[in-house]
């Protein structure tokens, strides 16, 4: 037997408990529940979990926040094809052709067949995490300050990028924003103090749950209280399981949409809304039926809901090998496992050997404890989006302060809430990302540690930066992503490919001439 799969066997055996199987029940409903909820989305859920996990032993409380974090993604797939509204933003694709089945009648089976979608997508997921994960963590091992610094910085400027396709220049300035807020407290070689002002509580930096609380969690509120009221759908249809064999005629779709997914969590920041779009877009190109999507089409439910739930692995694999997030709720995952003790990044095989089998296990638990509950609760879970909105609210409110309090007992982590809550609304009012203002925040302290690490370690000189291979791809490829995200190199590129291309064309003429 492989060591892979034996040490996999040892980690499910490891969790097969009683006590362990009733967390995951628990956690993976919750999880549904946060998900198909309007405005609360899997990073609140993951955060405010993490608060309430504390006293529990490592492996418990990262087992419960996966399950959580795989069931929000999944679950705001229920309020897409409901009520056209999206539980999180990895569900907007969802909506495009779930709403359209649900109008016509097939509400439950659209639902089954999301169902099914985000079981094989995180399935495939699960499978690339297997792989990818060791290999990337001894590749890992090769990177150096310089190395690390250009990663920080890569992930950022991706993230910024691809949160942001309609104007770029937003993203990277909340990846930018969210840096500076990284700077404050002590720095971490000297302990020196920066930008505090003489403010006490602020010496060792805002915390970064209370600000990813705030963030995503009161930002999120004060939208949901901006919103209409929404109408609530309480049929759902005669049918509700679906043919297996209309499902996985499209077993092409749900193994591309399952790599594309992987591959765009894998990416930093990016996550599972960009997963779910890059899937559909493929899938419309590919498919035989690219006139149904839109309208109605299982082939299109099936990419969107296979694309989000295969980034939830994939986000979680540079979690582990890097110490860098691949999407907001990963970054609350990672923030978690330094809680709990545990040190992601390229020596987690060596300081925490079998963990990376650990998280496969419980990946595979949430998947399936998935794919149970959504299937029997399908028609007992619409009575959870007749809850009435005024009575929801507070009780989050209420959950997001005692969370960030519980993690260090500070008022002032209180007030960090509703200082980045607040701030969080006003840039979403002005359109702004939020995924590159925490992934900023996470990759401020690596960044700022490796480029005074490389710079001492390089007597002053910045030509490693340049020069070692791996940092020189990497500022390569950040420098490319850049220059793609300004307008005027767009045109300039495409009036290049443009001439280009004429001047082919007329010399082939002039060859057959």
């Amino acid at each position: 037997m492989p060591d892979g799969l034996a040490a996999l066997l040892s980690a499910l055996w490891h969790f097969a408990t009683p006590w362990t199987l009733w967390n995951v029940l628990w956690s993976t409903l919750l999880g549904i529940v946060v998900g198909m909820l309007p405005g609360l989305t899997a990073t609140l859920g993951v955060a405010l979990l993490t608060t309430l996990t504390l006293k529990f032993p490592p492996d418990q409380a990262i087992l419960t926040l996966i399950c959580m974090y795989v069931g929000a993604i999944y679950g705001g797939s229920r309020s897409a094809i409901l009520l056209n509204i999206p539980g999180t933003p990895a569900n907007a694709a969802t909506s495009l052709d779930g709403f359209p089945l649900a109008r016509a009648g097939r509400a439950g089976e659209a639902m089954a067949i999301a169902t099914i979608g985000s079981f094989c997508g995180s399935l495939v997921g699960m499978v690339m995490l297997a792989i990818l994960a060791p290999v990337l963590a001894d590749f890992a091992l090769a990177f150096g300050s310089w190395e690390y610094f250009w990663l920080a910085v890569f992930g950022i400027v991706v993230c910024g990028r691809l949160t942001a396709l309609d104007d770029p220049l937003k993203g990277w300035l909340a990846g930018l924003l969210g840096l500076l807020v990284a700077m404050v407290g002590q720095e971490g070689i000297h302990g020196y103090q920066r930008f505090t002002y003489g403010i006490t509580e602020i010496s060792g930096g805002f915390g970064l749950l209370p600000v990813l609380v705030g963030a995503f969690g009161l930002a999120e509120l004060l939208q949901v209280v901006k919103q209409p009221v929404y109408e609530v759908v309480r049929d759902a249809g005669r049918r509700i399981l679906p043919r297996l064999r209309e499902v996985f005629r499209y077993w092409r779709t749900i193994l591309r949409s399952g790599l594309i997914g992987t591959f765009m969590g894998v990416l930093p920041g990016v996550g599972e809304d960009i997963g779910a779009w890059a899937s559909y877009a493929a899938a419309r190109r590919a498919s035989r039926e690219r006139e149904r999507f839109g309208k109605g089409s299982v082939e299109g439910l099936l990419a969107a809901e296979t694309g989000n739930n295969a980034a939830v692995p994939g986000a979680i694999v540079p979690v582990l090998t890097l110490a860098v997030p691949g999407s907001a709720p990963a970054a609350v995952l990672l923030a978690a496992m330094y809680v709990h003790g545990l040190r992601p990044g390229p020596l987690i095989t060596v300081e925490f050997p079998g963990f990376i089998e650990q998280v496969v296990a419980m990946i595979l638990l949430a998947t399936c404890a998935m794919l149970v509950l959504g299937l029997l609760l399908i028609r007992p879970l619409l009575f959870v989006l007749a809850v009435p909105r005024e009575y929801l609210v507070p009780v989050v409110f209420v959950l997001c302060t005692i969370g960030s309090f519980a993690i260090a007992e500070r008022l002032f982590d209180i007030w960090t809430m509703v200082g980045f809550g607040i701030l969080g609304f006003v840039l979403r009012e002005m359109r702004f990302p939020m995924a590159p203002l925490v992934l900023g925040l996470v990759l401020g302290d690596i960044l700022d540690k490796n480029f005074r690490r490389a710079m001492v370690l390089g007597a002053g000189s910045i030509e490693p930066f340049f020069t070692r291979p791996i940092s020189a791809l990497l500022a390569a490829l950040t420098i490319l992503t850049l220059l793609a995200g300004l307008p005027w190199v767009r045109r300039g590129l495409a009036r290049l490919a443009g001439r280009l291309g004429g001047a082919a064309l007329r010399a082939v003429r002039k060859e057959v001439r």
